[in-house]
This record gives C-alpha cells, structure tokens and sequence, in this order.
C-alpha cells in the first residue's frame, strides 16, 4: 500500500485533534496543536493511504540541540495494520536528522503491544520507565522510554 506523507502547517490542528480524540484518552485539543506547529523546533507529518486526500495519521514532533522527541504518533483505527504509521515515523526521523538531530526519544504506553513492536522494528531500544505515564481508561500504564540513533536513517528505508 502507497501513503501520501505531507509536513502539517498550524491549519492541520484540527485534523490532528480529530484523529488524536479516538486514539488517546488524554488527547489533546486544536488548540495545543496549533500552539505547538507554530514553534520553529516541532513539525508534523500527516498521511494518508493511497490516493485519498483525508489525513488517516500523523506524527508530531520535536527537534533542537542535537535531540528529536515524538511528542505524539496516532493512526485512525480504520487505517492501522498498513504501514502508516511506520511511513509517518521514517519520514519524521528523516526530517529530523536533516534539522541536526542525532538520535530520537520517544514513550509508549508499556501495554501498547502493537506500537512497541513498531518502534523495535525500526530500531528503537528501551532505554527507560515512567511509572504510571499514561492514564488509561480505569488505570495507569508505565511508559518505556525507547531511543533511536538517526545517523543510519537512509533515504530509501522502508
């Protein structure tokens, strides 16, 4: 399957509330994405799948003195099991190596079978835990903290 992958501008925060409300139970409003795409160092990718025009995922990002963080990955339910999110995740990290950025950091809720299989899958090690991280529906979830070195992120990687 063919993704559409484009940087997102603040104009994509609402899309970008609307895929992260069904995915996160802390999502995050318009407002927070469209604070934080008009800061230089954060960027978004969004894609889609195949020709289709409406974005089915995105990646939002940090990148400043040598370091990259992903604030945030989500892809629509719908959409998953593709190879979304793993397009979103390369293209983020090439752009991030082109801002200067080194390695990258990111946290997964420790019971996200699917995202950590992802992230080990591109090369990401844990690296770290934050005890009860992320709220879920009727607990809390321990984060790993998981880190990527970018400087063998290649052009052509899939």
């Amino acid at each position: 399957m063919t993704h559409r992958l484009w940087l997102a501008t603040p104009l994509d925060a609402a899309t970008m509330a609307e895929l992260h409300k069904p995915a996160f139970a802390d999502a995050w409003p318009e407002e927070a994405f469209g604070s934080l795409l008009s800061r230089e160092e954060v960027f978004a990718v969004l894609g889609a799948i195949g020709d289709d025009r409406a974005a089915k995922g995105f990646v939002l990002m940090r990148a400043a003195a040598g370091e990259a963080e992903v604030l945030t990955l989500c892809v629509a339910s719908e959409a998953r099991r593709d190879g979304l999110g793993q397009s979103l995740l390369i293209e983020a990290c090439k752009i991030a190596r082109v801002r200067g950025a080194d390695h990258l950091f990111l946290e997964v809720a420790e019971n996200n079978e699917a995202a950590t299989l992802l992230y080990q899958k591109l090369g990401f090690k844990t690296v770290g835990r934050r005890a009860a991280y992320y709220r879920q529906a009727d607990n809390a979830a321990d984060a790993l903290v998981m880190r990527r070195e970018l400087g063998g992120v290649k052009a052509d990687e899939t």
